[in-house]
């Protein structure tokens, strides 16, 4: 007699059809109580097999238990419903379905329905691939057609703020790009303000006018901060928006409070350029760092290619946006904006008068003290 049962045996066993054919043929050989005792299953079991057999390893399978009838099946009719019902809100469940339209049907059949008509959505969408089809978006934009400005803090990367201390290199960055290409535009201060934004979009306008760029239907997106919108206070628009909105049909838009993502074109410049030009580049004085920045604007415009936009450089992408371009497009000086606004600013008050100029005459002379005879009153 076989210590094993017969039935532990089948769930063992890789194909049961052949346990079954050895039984079969024990049975037609030595007989039915002979094979129950050396299979250790019963008679009715042994039977059951010999019967079935009829030559074939087919007939030893396991018969479907099915049922013939089914009262209960829904109609064609109910099968279109629900698809109707899932295409209508193609993310939602089976028992979101059930349950906000109403359906007469249990969550069970709704589910085995979608399943039958291949409707189920295998798995969410991943980050990396929402990524993926923005990038396809994007891709079609317009140049120009949507600007992402933006500020950095230079003094919380240990490498560079001692610099700020010792060479008085400047405390704030700003950044600019093109979504579309990437077109990176910079600009440099001491002071988070918003004099100095409106002077670096004053510039980025005039340069993308001389270079021949409509901007009609350009739009400037940035974040919240006071640099962009002034006061939170303020009912009216701000000098900065005031600027983009000097240029008919170009406009401002403000990105929700706390959604950093929306800014991740000019984030990530700031990243990389942490890694590739503050952290690694020497600076021997402040005209030394502008000239430098200037050689990283021009080779990231210029040579360096972007594995997320087709292995291209911007001004590649630039050729394939705009017919004949100018050379210039990606060719921007890069300036301290707090003195360029005093340099601009400075001989526009000429009048004579009560009203005092706004900066001092000893501004445009350094060499000159503050205090002492040099000072004319």
């Amino acid at each position: 007699m076989c210590p094993i049962k017969y039935y532990d045996f089948m769930r063992i066993c890789k194909d049961t059809k052949y346990l079954r054919l050895k039984l079969v043929q024990f049975a037609r050989q030595e007989g039915v109580k002979a094979a129950a005792r050396a299979f250790n299953c019963s008679p009715k079991t042994v039977r059951k097999w010999r019967d079935r057999y009829d030559g074939s390893l087919k007939s030893l399978s396991e018969r479907s238990r099915a049922p013939h009838s089914h009262p209960n099946k829904i109609t064609g009719a109910d099968e279109r419903k629900i698809v109707r019902a899932h295409n209508k809100l193609p993310t939602w469940g089976a028992r979101r379905l059930k349950r906000d339209l109403e359906l007469p049907y249990s969550v069970k059949t709704i589910a085995k329905v979608r399943k039958k008509r291949g409707l189920t959505r295998k798995y969410r969408r991943k980050k990396h691939q929402t990524k993926r089809c923005l990038r396809e978006v994007k891709k079609r934009w317009r140049f120009m057609q949507q600007i992402d400005i933006d500020t950095k803090h230079l003094y919380d990367m240990p490498e560079y703020w001692p610099l700020i201390e010792d060479l008085g290199l400047p405390s704030y960055q700003y950044t600019a790009r093109d979504v579309t290409t990437g077109t990176l535009y910079l600009g440099y201060s001491d002071e988070l303000s918003l004099t100095c934004a409106e002077v670096f979009a004053t510039q980025i306008i005039e340069h993308l006018k001389k270079c021949g760029v409509k901007l009609g239907r350009a739009t400037w997106q940035s974040d919240n901060g006071s640099e962009f919108i002034g006061s939170w206070q303020a009912k009216n628009a701000s000098a900065f928006t005031k600027t983009i909105e000097s240029v008919p049909g170009q406009g401002h838009k403000t990105i929700p409070p706390g959604a950093h993502r929306f800014q991740a074109d000019v984030e990530t410049v700031h990243s990389l350029m942490e890694n590739e030009f503050y952290c690694i580049e020497p600076f021997r004085d402040r005209a030394d760092f502008i000239r430098k920045a200037n050689a990283y604007q021009l080779y990231f415009n210029l040579a360096r290619t972007n594995s997320g936009k087709e292995n291209k450089t911007p001004w590649q992408l630039i050729q394939t946006k705009l017919r004949n371009p100018d050379p210039r497009i990606p060719v921007l000086t890069v300036y301290c904006l707090d003195r360029l606004h005093q340099k601009t600013r400075l001989h526009k008050f000429n009048q004579r008068g009560y009203d005092v100029g706004v900066l001092p005459w000893f501004w445009e002379h350094p060499r000159i003290p503050a205090e002492g005879k040099g000072v004319r009153r």
